[in-house]
């Protein structure tokens, strides 16, 4: 090879190496970002749960974990009203089982009744 063919060789071998530096550096940066907004859920998923564990009764906490397991959606937006009435100051006191059970049916989409006829 002649030396310019080498030059020109070491040329394209910086360009691609720079190429391949820069694409992992916008990777390890969008990692970076992943992470920070996991961290930043997590931290208020923590807060939310300790804020829900003051407001609630161990016999609520344990009936609105039995729904989170059978209907998640619902147990997030009775989640989010007792949350909405804390931040409100319009809980007095400690949420029990009995009120859980009222927002429950105040939150419960109705049910259809569904009727099969043969003919």
């Amino acid at each position: 090879m002649s030396p310019a063919q080498d030059d020109e060789l070491e040329a394209l071998r910086q360009r691609r190496l720079q190429q391949l530096q820069s694409r992992m550096s916008a990777e390890a940066n969008e990692q970076a970002l992943v992470d920070a907004q996991q961290a930043d859920y997590d931290r208020r998923a923590s807060e939310a749960k300790e804020i829900l564990r003051k407001l609630m009764t161990p016999e609520a906490r344990e009936r609105l974990g039995r729904i989170r397991l059978a209907k998640p959606d619902v147990a997030a937006m009775v989640e989010q009203q007792i949350m909405a009435l804390a931040a409100s100051g319009r809980l007095t006191r400690q949420i029990d089982d009995a009120t859980l059970v009222a927002i429950l049916e105040r939150v419960m989409p109705e049910k259809r009744e569904i009727t099969i006829t043969r003919r």
